[in-house]
């Protein structure tokens, strides 16, 4: 089944909810990146945050820049991500898998670790850029979105992620919810969220019982009070182009350039959000030096 998000209001406006099924977009990354456990878990993490973050606070053609480094063995995580649905990320040390935690779990928080930040930089079409940034809560993801939100947009929120590595490295579920408290929500409401969401399995283990975003949702709040405002396909994309490599190539250095022609007699780049590789032949190199004189 396709990927798919959710947008929901609460029947009584108090909350306002997200839930996503990311499964293929996580296993695309994974492909694509070779991350290992560790690796796949927290780059999948920071990808699905990115990506319910961006379902909740941009729209049209707005995008946003999410980093994320806490000092781990994985290193830099960074997820672009848009209004539409479509995240791209990559990971700075891919692979990396570690020791299970206390809990039998992937030990995210030590691989992307605490010692560190989350930034988030809004793209709105205007001169400048907004970044906003804040210190790591856990370096578990979830727990770091929700404290961003809480933080740096005053959204009181409740963010989970979750990502099921196969023994293989490969990618079997991975999912997430993101609930926004509205203004005027009562204590009562606050209190109820706060212990279904204590007593609620993580997402993968619903995702792997066969649950769907709908069902997710109604778990968290009951059928009869969700409201779905918008159903997305969602997917991990990337815009890169040839062209765009080809301007890169002619801002470096000339003396760099020239050196490529005369030496290597060509060029091989590489997309570091999906791997992909474009090749610039000797008279492609010559044409851009040209072009940049």
């Amino acid at each position: 089944m396709s990927d798919y998000l959710l947008k929901s209001i609460i029947d009584d406006g108090q909350f306002r909810a997200y839930a996503v099924d990311a499964t293929n977009l996580v296993k695309e990354a994974q492909t694509r990146h070779d991350t290992w456990s560790a690796a796949s878990a927290a780059l999948g993490r920071s990808l699905i945050g990115t990506l319910l973050l961006a379902s909740s606070v941009l729209k049209n053609d707005e995008k946003l820049t999410v980093r994320i480094n806490g000092g781990g063995p994985v290193g830099g995580i960074v997820v672009d991500g848009n209004a539409n649905g479509t995240v791209k990320g990559y990971i700075q040390n891919a692979h990396i898998s570690l020791p299970l935690n206390k809990n039998h779990k992937i030990d995210v928080g030590k691989a992307v670790g605490r010692d560190g930040f989350l930034s988030v930089t809004k793209d709105f079409g205007l001169k400048e850029p907004y970044t906003g940034q804040v210190p790591l809560a856990s370096g578990e993801i979830g727990d770091d979105f929700t404290y961003y939100l809480a933080q740096s947009e005053q959204i009181p929120s409740a963010v989970g992620v979750s990502v099921f590595v196969e023994n293989d490295n490969s990618v079997g579920v991975a999912g997430g919810f993101l609930i926004q408290v509205m203004p005027g929500a009562s204590d009562e409401a606050i209190d109820k969220l706060e212990t279904r969401l204590k007593k609620m399995p993580i997402v993968s283990e619903l995702l792997m019982a066969g649950q769907s975003p709908e069902d997710i949702l109604n778990l968290i709040f009951g059928k009869e009070h969700v409201k779905i405002l918008d159903k997305m396909p969602v997917a991990f994309k990337c815009d890169c182009t040839k062209d765009r490599f080809a301007k890169a190539l002619s801002s470096i250095n000339p003396t760099e350039l020239t050196q490529l022609i005369e030496e290597d007699h060509q060029a091989e780049t590489v997309c570091r959000f999906c791997g992909k590789k474009y090749l610039f032949s000797e008279e492609e190199l010559k044409k851009i030096q040209a072009q940049s004189k």
